[in-house]
């Protein structure tokens, strides 16, 4: 089973765009948040392994008004 390294890249209602960070790729993969860790926020790294994501690291952002 292949294991991949994302980052959260932005959430859209319940879907997150996560960017895959392990290999060289523009492309973002829409994935329902309810298949993803509830702590989740935009930056967090995630590894998805046997069809699996598990958090990483979580970092907190504050977006400016």
């Amino acid at each position: 089973m292949e294991t991949a390294y994302y980052t959260v890249y932005d959430f859209d209602g319940d879907y997150v765009h996560l960017k895959r960070t392990d290999i060289e790729s523009d492309d973002l993969k829409l994935v329902a948040r309810a298949l993803l860790p509830p702590e989740i926020v935009e930056g967090s790294e995630l590894k998805y392994e046997m069809m699996q994501y598990e958090l990483l690291k979580s970092i907190r952002t504050t977006k400016k008004p």
